[in-house]
């Protein structure tokens, strides 16, 4: 089951962290929808092979989201009908372990480039009409966990973020909403979900007692780049299996 093919149709959408897991699978998903993606990420292999789904509406930018390079080509869009921050990292480690360096990378992924880019992409967002922001949350955004102090923090943060953005610029008809998912099987989640404890205690905090695949993740972010969710802004969409519910 899937979206009309011509749910994105004419509409551009750029989409971070979309070399693998689930930033692979959003620009599948948009594509298939009938969008035209820009797809950017830093590994130049991943994005050629992304690209071979479909070659005529995949676009790609090899860079780092960080850098001058990639802002100035942002910058440089007229129009933009849809951004989605995906890109984002996490540092496991208690909160007496961690660096400073780990502290200041996570801020500077996690928050600071979501805030940039938007505010770099807000131009083209408004030539649109009616832009669309999803900016990638957590269920970790809602609630607490051990060893997660950073990730907590960043996504808590972007929750707070998006809401602010959606009140500011819904008169600017851009809407802005996050999409927050449980553990989800990535390249990335792997080696944890491969630790037979890990895993328990994700299904056990689960009671839909599933792992979240790349593609439940996805659905939710076409939907709300589409104009299915044209009355909804400042809000979050749950992936958790009912984790947060408890």
């Amino acid at each position: 089951m899937g979206f009309d093919k011509t749910l994105l149709v004419g509409k551009t959408i750029l989409v971070t962290g979309a070399g693998k897991g689930i930033g692979k699978a959003c620009v599948e998903k948009c594509v298939d929808a009938g969008a035209q993606v820009i797809a950017v990420a830093r590994t130049l292999s991943d994005l050629q092979t992304l690209q071979q789904y479909a070659p005529e509406q995949i676009e790609i930018w090899p860079l780092d989201i960080n850098s001058n390079a990639f802002f100035e080509r942002l910058k440089a869009l007229k129009t933009l009908d849809g951004l989605l921050n995906n890109a984002g990292i996490n540092r496991v480690a208690p909160m007496l372990e961690q660096t400073d360096e780990n502290i200041d990378d996570v801020i500077a992924m996690n928050i600071r480039s979501v805030y940039k880019i938007s505010q770099a992409a807000l131009p083209a967002l408004i030539n649109s009409g009616a832009g669309a922001v999803v900016n990638m949350s957590s269920q970790m955004g809602f609630v607490g966990s051990p060893k997660r102090t950073l990730y907590c923090m960043s996504k808590h943060a972007v929750e707070g973020l998006s809401k602010a953005m959606a009140v500011e610029l819904a008169d600017k008809n851009v809407r802005v909403n996050t999409v927050a998912p449980t553990f989800v099987e990535t390249p990335m989640t792997k080696p944890m979900l491969e630790d037979a404890t890990f895993k328990q205690f994700v299904y056990d905090m689960i009671p839909l007692k599933k792992i979240a695949q790349t593609d439940d993740i996805a659905n939710a972010c076409v939907f709300l780049l589409s104009g299915l969710s044209a009355m909804i802004t400042g809000t979050s969409i749950k992936i958790d299996g009912g984790w947060t519910a408890q």
